[in-house]
């Protein structure tokens, strides 16, 4: 992998500008969820992960994850060619916690549901429309678990 093209002091103010919350596909799918009705609460503390949506009323939780954060197998996941150590310690760690905390929501009586970056941007994007509709479907029937990733799988190195 090459060397990295900015400074270290420009790259770390980039990743710290990045957004943990109110993302642009977590406001795209919270707006089109709050169209169709739905009211929900936005990352409840109290349950594991701080889910990024949380539907009392369907027992459920949302998740919208950023592909490279979450370790995503997808197009948009890429391992870092710097400090390569760390960043496989810090995705691999995010990736062991997000099963933990689904498996103890899950646990709980909650439904949970993931909604990766790629679906909503990307080669193998899927309208958000078609998305809302998956929630919808999955919020009104007693399904445990939704996954919604893009269309594209991806091909080996």
């Amino acid at each position: 992998m090459p060397a990295d093209t900015v400074t270290p002091e420009v790259r770390s103010r980039m990743m710290a500008g990045i957004r943990g919350h109110d993302t642009k596909p977590e406001l795209a799918i919270r707006s089109a969820l709050h169209r169709r009705g739905f009211r929900f609460r936005l990352r409840c503390k109290g349950l594991p992960g701080k889910p990024d949506l949380v539907l009392t009323k369907h027992r459920a939780v949302i998740f919208v994850h950023g592909c490279f954060w979450h370790g995503h197998d997808c197009h948009l996941f890429r391992w870092p060619g710097t400090r390569e150590e760390f960043w496989r310690d810090k995705i691999t760690s995010n990736v062991a916690r997000d099963r933990r905390q689904r498996s103890a929501l899950l646990d709980a009586g909650w439904r949970v549901a993931t909604i990766w970056e790629c679906a909503l941007k990307g080669r193998g994007r899927i309208p958000v429309a078609a998305i809302a509709d998956r929630c919808t479907e999955w919020l009104e029937s007693d399904r445990k678990i939704l996954e919604v990733r893009c269309h594209e799988t991806r091909t080996p190195a």
